[in-house]
Order: structure tokens, then C-alpha cells, then sequence
């Protein structure tokens, strides 16, 4: 289900594909502790309540971990990032030498249109 923009309607998750369609990696944190976390829910999983608040991530972080499927068509680069303001998100790498991806280089967001033209957060190597 989604809205008349497209945005998928997913558990109060609107906010984070409003922010990828502008091109903001949209993140929640616990007004209790203070900390990010990743992924999108009204729930804090550090204090367990209702606490939360939206705001916008630098978009920032270092690889975690990474693995390549180079049999598949056309290869891709699954990692885990460790986002800058803490926490770990899934992700796809981004970069034409899939070879050359290493865990703790640092990364960028980019913003990949999926099948249906939305755009979906994927990391590209930081300059």
C-alpha cells in the first residue's frame, strides 16, 4: 500500500521514504537515552517506550561488513554500515569495482531507484 506520492505506507515508516525522495537519510532517535536507531519504529528499543523523534542523518558511515555475489547478474555488494550517529543498517555498496570494497572504508548514501522508481538508500564509497 502507498500514498498518492508512492511512498510505501509501512508502520509510521512514511517519514523515512519521504526523506529518501528528497534525498535525506531520515533516521529516529530515543528522547530518553538520545541515540539513533535504525530500523524505522515508534517503539525505542533502549528505554521500550513511545519516545521517539525523526530527524536527519548525515547520510555518513564505515563499513562494517561486506560480501559480494559475483555469480549473480548483475554482481552486488551486501554490507552493513556503521552509520555516524551509531547505528548499523543493511545496505547495498554501490561502486564499480566491487572487488575493491573493504570493511572500514568510509561510505556516503546515494539514493538508487528501485523497480518501481522510488528511491531506495544504498552507500557509495566516500571520496
Amino acid at each position: 500500500m502507498t500514498n498518492e506520492a508512492g511512498i510505501p505506507a509501512l508502520d509510521g515508516a512514511a517519514p523515512f521514504w519521504e526523506g529518501a525522495a528528497r534525498g535525506v537519510l531520515m533516521l529516529k532517535r530515543c528522547l530518553e537515552t538520545e541515540r539513533a536507531f535504525h530500523y524505522p519504529r515508534d517503539h525505542s528499543p533502549f528505554g521500550g517506550r513511545n519516545g521517539t523523534e525523526w530527524f536527519e542523518a548525515s547520510g555518513k558511515g564505515t563499513i562494517y561488513s561486506c560480501s559480494t555475489a559475483y555469480r549473480a547478474n548483475p554482481p552486488y555488494c551486501i554490507a552493513y554500515v556503521t552509520l555516524d550517529e551509531g547505528p548499523l543498517m543493511m545496505t547495498n555498496i554501490i561502486h564499480p569495482d566491487l572487488a575493491s570494497v573493504e570493511i572500514g572504508q568510509r561510505v556516503r548514501v546515494s539514493f538508487v531507484p528501485d523497480k518501481n522508481g522510488r528511491p531506495v538508500p544504498m552507500f557509495e564509497l566516500a571520496p
